[in-house]
């Protein structure tokens, strides 16, 4: 349960406030900054010739230590489907395009009952959830899994061809979607998701706001400089005041004396000569 609730705080911080909710790279490993979540690779390619079959993609995954993606319930769905919204949203270019995931039917094990039941992850998931297209899947020839990405397609009677999943030929060419152990650097943790393996792209994807003490200090301290200052301003004008009053009683005009001398002469009586 703890899991689930983690994985759907994941979609709420995938699009919710901040940079990365704005982009999503293609060929980025995407993490996020707790042990509890995998990091993930959204590996998408324009050009059709670009494309690999699933095992290519299989063999891609594990080159880089990860695994083609398995799916452990509806939580971890709607995260990539997060991920796959912000990548392709208008104006990045990206369109029409599935994307392998790690289910398939490899002909080992289990041989016999009914085909869906037959269906298991590359990398030894037990994970019994699945998210299959109204009709999927065909069986026959096609073993290997795709999330449906055909966002211009008219929709079939399972609805629009988005994120749920259909079986297809192992040979045909599509992107894929990679999933790793959770990467984070325990001494410099992070509170929002964070990009790492970044192929050369020059854009600023992320803003990583480090949780630790100093930067905590700072957003304390910075709002209050306005007021700290207002205070001082108001601190400096009065002592000004104080001080001027202060000369002003105690400065003697030059035209007044401090002794009263009379300017009559007065006669003593009793006093002739």
């Amino acid at each position: 349960m703890s899991r689930v609730v983690s994985l759907l705080l994941g979609a709420a911080l995938l699009c919710g406030h901040g940079a990365f909710c704005r982009r999503v790279v293609s060929g980025q490993k995407v993490c996020f900054a707790d042990l509890k979540h995998p990091c993930y690779k959204m590996a998408y390619f324009h050009e059709l010739s670009s494309r690999v079959s699933f095992q290519e993609a299989r063999m891609a995954c594990e080159s880089e230590g990860g695994v083609l993606l398995s799916l452990e319930n509806e939580a971890e769905q709607k995260l990539i489907e997060s991920m796959l919204q912000n990548l392709t949203k208008p104006g990045t270019g990206i369109s029409d395009g599935d994307f392998w995931i790690g289910l398939w039917r490899n002909g080992n094990g289990q041989t016999s009952g009914a085909c869906p039941d037959l269906y298991q992850w590359s990398d030894g998931s037990s994970s019994q959830y699945r998210n299959w297209y109204a009709d999927e899947p065909s069986c026959g020839s096609e073993k290997c899994v795709v999330m449906y990405h055909q966002p211009t397609a008219n929709p079939g009677l399972g609805g629009p061809y988005l994120y749920q999943w259909n079986d297809d030929r192992c040979n045909m060419k599509h992107n894929y979607i990679c999933k790793y152990e959770p990467e984070i650097n325990p001494t410099a943790p992070v509170e929002k998701p964070y990009l790492t393996n970044q192929p050369g792209d020059t854009h600023q994807n992320v803003v990583v706001t480090e949780a630790g003490i100093i930067p905590n200090l700072i957003y304390v301290v910075i709002p209050t400089i306005p007021l700290l200052l207002l205070i001082l301003v108001a601190f400096g004008t009065c002592c000004f005041q104080m001080l001027h009053k202060s000369k002003g009683r105690t400065k003697t005009s030059p035209n007044q004396s401090t002794l009263w001398i009379s300017k009559s002469t007065r006669k003593e009586s009793g006093m002739e000569v």
